[in-house]
């Protein structure tokens, strides 16, 4: 691996203070849990070593070809498992014929266990295990979690997960699957998020949770490196992207600023930050002429369980990938969600899970404002459909499977047919 610990430096978006990756922890030693770091990396010195052309020859590795943008210091403790290469199909018909907005969707459903959540957890481990850690714990609504067991699977690391009661029994079977030890909490994200909190400062384990460990942004910002290598380093006028804790939407920007720090593109795309109407923090504090601090918490209700979220952890990112990239946050419902999630699987084989397909439910809300705009989008489908397959056995979106009357063969002869 090409870079070093002295090749970059964590500064947090409240204060702005600047540290040595030795001197702090996840967060900002100031401010604490309400800060959020930001890796920052010597950019000059990239640029004049680094071509982007190298990348194909690379390719193999997954997302770890990408590592002199990453923070580590040694590929020994690197997953096995193949992480990233997730495709980027172009679907104009998505929209429908007539339709101004060239169509992509970039499928993080094939990632190893599933979701986009296996970009972080690969760094998670990879970070814990360098930093001497032997148990790694994650507060999750399920598929960070499920990713954290696979990854630590592949490495016979010790994980323990905090997970909602609620949380789909799809999920729970793939942590359990994998040997994960599971603490079911009552409540929500948020009960779970606490008490993994305080269970990582009393035993000294490594934190996976997002919005605690600024690292994971540094996982997950990879998936903006492929689009753009896969569209040939042209850069979308338009990123959808499913919001609930908001990690997801800060790497993203993170992952573009960064490719424009090296030249590597020429501008930011608009992200679009998609929420639940019945999950909607960030929708509600975008709209808000108040300060975050202030807007009210509301218990989420979304069938979307991997958006579910009262309060993102990683809302300052989140707020900071929409206002600088000239984007917007998008609300939308639950019986959109369920449609948006039918249709992209019956269009294009895709199969997402609700959450996931929130991003093109945004989309679909977002063109019937913009009927007449030639641009092009990207919609981020950050899950499998079979991660939690509840909404397509809905009573509102399930069809009877056709049966075909039995005939029995009127000779041996005809079975061989």
């Amino acid at each position: 691996m090409k870079n070093s610990y002295r090749e970059y430096v964590l500064q947090c978006l409240v204060c702005d203070r600047s540290y040595q990756p030795h001197e702090v922890s996840y967060y900002c030693p100031h401010c604490k849990t309400d800060g959020a770091l930001d890796a920052l990396y010597d950019y000059p010195t990239l640029k004049r070593q680094w071509s982007r052309d190298s990348l194909a020859q690379d390719h193999a590795r997954g997302m770890w070809r990408y590592d002199r943008l990453m923070p580590l210091s040694s590929t020994r403790f690197i997953p096995p498992l193949l992480v990233g290469n997730t495709p980027l199909y172009s679907r104009p018909e998505l929209l429908g014929k007539g339709a101004r907005i060239k169509v992509f969707v970039k499928d993080e459903s094939r990632q190893p266990t599933g979701s986009l959540k296996d970009r972080a957890s690969a760094l998670a481990v990879a970070h814990a295990l360098q930093s001497g850690a032997s148990t790694v714990a994650v507060a999750s609504t399920g598929n960070a979690a499920s990713a954290l067991a696979g990854m630590s699977a592949s490495l016979g690391l010790h994980n323990v997960i905090y997970l909602p009661k609620s949380a789909p029994r799809e999920k729970l079977a793939q942590m359990q699957g994998y040997g994960a030890e599971i603490v079911l909490v009552d409540g929500q994200y948020d009960e779970a998020f606490e008490q993994c909190l305080e269970a990582c400062e009393t035993h000294g384990w490594y934190n996976r949770t997002t919005g605690i460990n600024s690292y994971m942004s540094e996982g997950k910002k990879t998936v903006a490196f492929e689009m753009c290598e896969q569209l040939n380093w042209q850069v979308p006028d338009l990123v959808f992207v499913p919001v609930g804790n908001g990690c997801i939407l800060g790497s993203v920007y993170k992952g573009f600023f960064d490719l424009l720090q090296l030249g590597w593109i020429e501008r930011i795309p608009r992200l679009i930050g998609v929420q639940a109407e019945q999950s909607n923090f960030m929708y509600r504090a975008w709209r808000s002429d108040q300060p975050m601090e202030h807007i009210e918490r509301i218990a989420p209700t979304s069938l979307a369980s991997s958006i579910n979220v009262a309060l993102p952890r990683d809302r300052l990112k989140a707020m900071r990938a929409v206002t600088a990239s000239d984007g917007e946050f998008i609300c939308v419902s639950d019986p959109s969600i369920v449609a948006a999630a039918s249709r992209l699987a019956a269009s294009t084989g895709v199969f997402p899970e609700a959450g996931a397909a929130s991003a093109f439910a945004g989309l679909l809300k977002y063109a019937q404002t913009h009927p007449d705009t030639p641009q092009t989008a990207v919609i981020l489908i950050t899950g499998s459909g079979l991660k939690d397959t509840s909404i397509f056995l809905s009573d509102s979106t399930k069809s009877q499977p056709r049966v075909l009357p039995h005939h029995v063969p009127a000779s041996p002869a005809e079975a061989l047919l």
